[in-house]
């Protein structure tokens, strides 16, 4: 099936990488018309060309920060000048989190970056693209949780880790809730391990770390981007018309086990 997200425009945050480059790919083959961002204008420029070779046309606009309003603001606004629209916002972009036990985080360099990482960059994106979703008569937002927003980690201090991305739960619950009656949808994605640069320069996939966490899903590997991106083309599309404060875990089936 091709074509599930035609006439749509989407924004897509965090697309030079990893997740937000597969969500902008696919929702581009998929049909949509998609205006991404990312902080890094080289990763920027890698996903317009992996568009380009494969024969679809994705504007990733770059630098911008999503954890800074007026950045935030600026993005959202341009692709609603350039388009007339915003029917899909996608809010990929996240910051590495600091890894650390409670006993150990540091409040300045460790918890307040995670926190503003994870949280900020969905809020931020969100308020800024909601009066164009508002004008656009309702739209899709599609923020990203985590499996550690339900669990922790014995490999890793994630204590920041997932105090945000539970907190992003709670956002989107009640952005489907203000949303509702302007038919502004919002769902969240809950990943598991996908392998990404970010995680692979964490060092999730190699060694006892890797061996770690294979046993623990129960489908035998990793996640790609392409696998979260699936979801979300779905959350994005009019099939899931009457899905909103929902979370789907894309995790191998990790929360299963």
């Amino acid at each position: 099936m091709t074509g599930r997200l035609h006439g749509k425009v989407a924004l897509v945050t965090g697309a030079g990488a990893g997740i937000g480059q597969g969500c902008a790919l696919l929702f581009a083959e998929q049909g949509a018309t998609v205006v991404g961002c990312d902080i890094d204008p080289v990763a920027a420029e890698h996903t317009r060309k992996l568009a380009h070779d494969s024969g679809l046309d994705v504007a990733v606009l770059a630098p911008l920060d999503m954890a800074e309003p007026a950045d935030a603001r600026r993005f959202a606004d341009e692709a609603y000048v350039r388009h007339g629209r915003v029917d899909v916002l996608v809010t990929a972009g996240a910051i590495a989190p600091h890894m650390a036990p409670a006993s150990g985080m540091d409040f300045e360099t460790q918890w307040t970056p995670t926190l503003r990482g994870e949280v900020d960059v969905a809020f931020l994106p969100v308020q800024a693209a909601w009066p164009h979703l508002e004008a656009s008569g309702g739209g899709s937002i599609v923020n990203f949780a985590s499996v550690n927003a339900f669990r922790g980690s014995g490999n890793f201090g994630m204590v920041a880790h997932c105090a945000g991305k539970s907190a992003v739960l709670g956002l989107t619950r009640q952005l489907a809730v203000e949303g509702g009656p302007l038919s502004i949808r919002a769902n969240t994605i809950s990943p598991g391990m996908v392998r990404t640069p970010a995680t692979e320069s964490a060092g999730a996939h190699e060694g006892a770390a890797q061996e770690a966490l294979l046993a623990r899903i129960p489908l035998g590997r990793v996640g790609r981007p392409e696998d979260i991106a699936w979801c979300a083309v779905y959350l994005a599309s009019d099939e899931s018309a009457w899905v909103t404060g929902g979370n789907f875990p894309v995790d191998g089936g990790v929360l299963a086990k």
